[in-house]
């Protein structure tokens, strides 16, 4: 399988607000830069949209490394969250409903394709790719508007 290295970033103007997300996908030499955005959104939403749209974006079964600052994204998968949901029936260990539900669906089909690592960043730390996730986001909110 070919090997892909992601990072992701979401940002929103107002939470919830008009929301942009941000992607950059890397295999080799290769790299490809997604964008887009809602106008009415959570900054989670769009932590999460980045990471469907950019799994999304992949052609074939591919082994990937998914970059985030998210640790509502990264946490789910690996501290197992999203296994504990759906055996709750999609409640939280508060008994209240899992938000974006709608997302974590799309992420776990997407996960069945594709062998993803989850790996958590620091924002805003210089990360290069990081950066310029996050710097398609606000662009994206920016044509929203």
């Amino acid at each position: 399988m070919k090997q892909v290295t992601i990072y992701t970033d979401g940002a929103c103007s107002g939470n919830p607000g008009p929301g942009g997300w941000g992607a950059v996908l890397i295999y080799g030499a290769t790299r490809k830069e997604l964008c887009g955005g809602e106008h009415n959104t959570t900054n989670q939403r769009m932590e999460m949209a980045a990471a469907v749209n950019a799994l999304t974006a992949l052609k074939e079964q591919c082994d990937v490394v998914c970059y985030s600052d998210s640790a509502y994204l990264v946490n789910a998968f690996n501290q197992h969250w999203l296994d504990n949901w759906q055996r709750n029936g999609w409640l939280t260990s508060k008994k209240t409903a899992v938000e974006n539900k709608d997302l974590w669906l799309q992420l776990l089909e997407l996960s069945k394709i594709h062998r993803v690592e989850w790996r958590k960043l620091k924002g805003h730390a210089g990360d290069e790719n990081n950066e310029r996730c996050d710097a398609l986001a606000r662009a994206a909110i920016e044509q929203l508007k």
